[in-house]
C-alpha cells in the first residue's frame, strides 16, 4: 500500500478538527446567545417589587389555609378514631 492508500482512522483520527468544531461551534453559540438576550425585554424594579409582594401574599394565603385543612382533618381523624376503634 502507498501513502495515498492508507487507511482512514487511526493516529490520524481527525481529533484536533473535532475539537476546533467544538470550540467554533460554542462560540457561535456564545454570539446567538448574547445577541438574544439583548431583545429580551427586562421587568422594572417596579414591577419586579409588585409581583414579588403577589406571591408572597399568595404563598402566606395558602399557608394559613392548609394550616386549617389539616388542623380539620386531624381532628375528624381523632373523632373518628375515638368513636369507632383504636
Amino acid at each position: 500500500m502507498s501513502k495515498e492508500e492508507a487507511p482512514q482512522g487511526g493516529t490520524g483520527s481527525g481529533l484536533p478538527q473535532k475539537i476546533t468544531g467544538t470550540i467554533e461551534n460554542t462560540h457561535a453559540f456564545l454570539q446567538e446567545t448574547r445577541v438574544e438576550m439583548r431583545k429580551v425585554t427586562w421587568p422594572s424594579r417596579e414591577d419586579v417589587i409588585s409581583t414579588t409582594g403577589v406571591v408572597l401574599a399568595t404563598v402566606a394565603f395558602f399557608a394559613i389555609y392548609l394550616y386549617f385543612v389539616e388542623q380539620g382533618a386531624a381532628r375528624a381523624v381523632g373523632y373518628l378514631l375515638k368513636r369507632f376503634g383504636a
